[in-house]
């Protein structure tokens, strides 16, 4: 317990005794210049002999000397062992080794019967057969050659007579026109008809037609007149219970007894109630979204279908 502070430790801080303080008084030393691992330097240090390389001496493992794995055994030659095997195999056969039945035999071209069930055939025999000497027809009957040409400005080269050639005058034309023009004019009893006066615009001359300029339109001036003053219409009569706001009079009561119709009676034969004819009823409709998720996932695709979300 200090003697300054009349508290004890226990009071104060909850320990019996308070721990000394071993730095107070120190110099402050820098960590820059404080020394790192100082038992490194001193005194002696174990010093390995460093990391052994492999290479082709012995001191890169852990054996002192190589041991071999096949050291002192003798020599087996694999051959002579499989040959042992199948000499003590075949002892256990009873009979002879059982050899198959040669192959199916390959043709070795075309027209050859060679690895055919039948053989050649006769029919199809590469020989010639015998025949009568040949005698050849006889001579084809000779006619003069044909000529030669296209026939356009040639003569004589079609298969009947030539064409007789007929003159043609030049202006043959020009004289047919001008008689028949002269029979045209002899066929005609008189001149041409012509008009005596110089022909118009009009059958008859227009009565209306002035050629003088007409006189300027006289305008009379109107003394001017001051407009009326606007009047509003009065305004509506509103239906005050006694209709004086409308068009039509009040109608007059008539006085009306009360009596309960009765029901119409229908005979069975003669009117006939009307019954509307029934509409077309309603059906149970999938949305749309429910078939475009039927369509995407299936019974064929529903494993393999990832889920989007948006």
């Amino acid at each position: 317990m200090p003697a300054e502070s009349g508290k004890s430790d226990m009071d104060r801080i909850g320990l019996f005794s308070e721990m000394e303080y071993i730095t107070v008084g120190d110099k402050y030393v820098s960590p820059f210049n404080r020394p790192f691992n100082e038992a490194a330097s001193k005194n002696r240090q174990m010093l390995p002999g460093g990391s052994k390389q492999m290479s082709g001496l012995q001191q890169g493992y852990f054996e002192p000397h190589f041991a071999r794995i096949f050291e002192g055994e003798g020599y087996v030659n694999l051959n002579q062992v499989r040959r042992r095997r199948m000499m003590e195999e075949s002892k256990k056969n009873i009979g002879k080794a059982f050899l198959p039945s040669s192959g199916e035999k390959k043709p070795s071209g075309f027209g050859s019967y060679y690895g055919t069930i039948g053989g050649p055939v006769p029919f199809f025999s590469a020989q010639l057969k015998p025949r009568e000497k040949y005698q050849p027809p006889g001579k084809n009957l000779y006619t003069s050659p044909g000529k030669k040409g296209t026939g356009y400005g040639y003569a004589n080269l079609t298969i009947g007579k030539q064409a007789s050639h007929s003159a043609d005058f030049y202006d043959e034309s020009k004289l047919t026109r001008k008689k028949y023009n002269e029979m045209h004019h002899q066929l005609l009893k008189g001149a041409p008809f012509k008009l005596n006066s110089y022909p118009k615009e009009y059958f008859d001359s227009n009565p209306f037609f002035n050629d003088k300029p007409l006189p300027p339109i006289k305008k009379t001036e109107k003394p001017a007149s001051l407009p009326a003053p606007f009047k509003p219409p009065s305004p509506g009569k509103k239906a005050g219970g006694m209709k004086a706001g409308t068009f039509d009079p009040y109608p007059s009561h008539s006085a009306d007894a009360y009596v309960a119709k009765l029901p119409k009676e229908y005979s069975g034969k003669g009117e006939k109630i009307f019954h509307p004819p029934g509409g077309p009823k309603s059906r149970p409709v999938q949305s749309i979204m429910t078939l475009n998720v039927k369509r995407a996932l299936n019974m064929k695709n529903y494993k393999m279908v990832s889920v989007q979300s948006y």
